[in-house]
């Protein structure tokens, strides 16, 4: 693999920093940036690469620095050794260095304007989604004056090419409507998507399409930045990705995955069910082509068995029909606009879904914060949901992020604990996301999880 060496200087986006954000940035102490700031960037230059291990990436390019350099005219990252795919005859390619400034933007806002924000109490929910909506705003996401059109797309980054070709054809027929797509931003079920909406955008002379990608700092190795995403945003962890989706986004399409897909739809499942968003309009669609009807059949068996009945009914399952899915959700837009004018609510945030506070709670998956989990029956469905989410997480973890991957070679496989119907059903679903090689982009799966009745 080639390395270059560049000066990179940002195109109409933070042009300048003070000379205490510099220090913060290159600061290599334990409280310094430093180490978030190389290996978000490393990512960034390392779109379409074709791992998902985050170890791999970040021991290949061990060698690989970057500094910042203040100018007269502005500032300058200098990087070494750095990825030579992300340049074409020696220059940056222009989408990637968009996304690289958008990861030095997004760190600095969020170290100096959320964490270093003394009236903000992020143990409190409602300051929580108002950090969601300052990092959202501050990346200039929020776009007052548009009716709802935003589909966030989520699914796996390990697909098959059926499966690959069917999220592009779904995502054409977004674009021949007019809808917008945001999805996770990395490869397979969240690229798709959007390279079809490029050519119905296309076709209908849409200019301006948008094709937004929310990511975090612990997964954006494993899935970096695909090169159609022209809206980055790297929130600081998965609570406040997940929340971002669902207030930004106005109907959901979930297509075939593994363990990351199903954790987005628990946490989806979790907020729908909840009493105080009984009434919320919010559409959701479980699709894929026709050698998916066995997944998806697999998904919907073990979301009855743990959550029941009220839980599929917060979604519709459409096989192999992408102009249906389309109709479907851009038909369901004019429902969502006609209830947010209703709830005085705004188009471009949904500030009037309620979400608890054990969804929003940053959750680090460790050996001793699963073993607090409760997986049975005698709690309330959208409580449940919430605990199988962490639980998926857990595995997320285990599977592709560093320091999940660490904790499990030291101490062992995550040990998950519950009642035995429950891991019964969880264990019959990752041996088919495992069969059908869900789990990984390459190589033999060695499960991070140890199922304990």
């Amino acid at each position: 693999m080639g390395r270059i060496s560049a000066s990179v200087s940002p195109e109409g986006k933070l042009e300048v920093l003070s000379q205490r954000e510099v220090r913060t940035l290159l600061d290599t102490s334990a409280r310094g940036l430093y180490r978030l700031f190389r290996n978000c960037a490393l990512a960034v230059l390392n779109s379409g690469s074709h791992t998902d291990d985050a170890r791999e990436i970040f021991a290949t390019y061990r060698d690989f620095g970057i500094n910042l350099m203040q100018r007269n005219q502005g500032i300058k990252l200098r990087l070494e050794n750095a990825p030579d795919a992300a340049f074409v005859d020696g220059r940056m390619i222009r989408g990637i260095r968009e996304h690289l400034f958008a990861v030095l933007r997004d760190i600095i806002y969020t170290h100096n304007e959320i964490q270093g924000d003394p009236t903000l109490d992020l143990s409190i929910g409602e300051h929580i989604t108002s950090a969601v909506f300052h990092i959202l705003r501050n990346a200039r996401v929020l776009q007052p004056g548009v009716d709802p059109n935003i589909v966030v797309c989520w699914g796996g980054h390990s697909i098959g090419r059926a499966e690959y070709d069917y999220t592009k054809e779904v995502g054409y027929q977004f674009g021949l409507r007019g809808l917008d797509v945001c999805t996770g931003c990395g490869p397979g079920a969240m690229k798709g998507p959007m390279k079809g909406a490029t050519i119905g955008h296309a076709k209908q002379r849409i200019a301006g399409g948008r094709y937004i990608g929310l990511t975090e700092p612990g997964i954006i190795a494993s899935e970096p930045p695909n090169p159609i995403v022209n809206e980055l945003v790297i929130l600081p962890d998965i609570e406040k990705r997940l929340e971002a989706f669902v207030r930004i986004g106005h109907g959901v399409v979930i297509f075939p995955g593994g363990v990351g897909t199903t954790e987005e739809l628990l946490y989806l499942l979790g907020i729908l069910m909840h009493p105080a968003n009984a009434e919320h309009q919010f559409p959701l669609i479980l699709t894929g082509p026709a050698q998916s009807a066995d997944y998806f059949d697999a998904i919907d068996r073990y979301i009855a068995t743990t959550l029941g009945a009220d839980a599929q009914r917060r979604y519709e399952i459409v096989i192999d029909d992408p102009s249906a899915v389309a109709h479907a959700m851009k038909t369901a837009m004019a429902t969502v606009k006609t209830f947010r004018q209703q709830g005085r609510d705004a188009f471009y945030f949904n500030w009037q879904l309620h979400i608890e506070q054990d969804l929003q709670a940053p959750f680090e998956p460790t050996h001793a914060s699963l073993a607090e989990i409760s997986l049975d029956a005698t709690q309330p469905p959208h409580h449940l949901a919430a605990s199988l989410r962490r639980v998926f997480s857990a595995i997320v973890a285990g599977n592709v992020k560093e320091q999940g991957i660490r904790a499990v070679e030291e101490h062992g496989p995550f040990e998950i604990r519950g009642e035995r119907r429950m891991l019964d059903a969880m264990d019959d679903l990752l041996q088919r996301f495992v069969d059908q090689q869900r789990m990984k982009l390459q190589g033999d799966y060695t499960p991070c999880y140890r199922l304990v009745g």
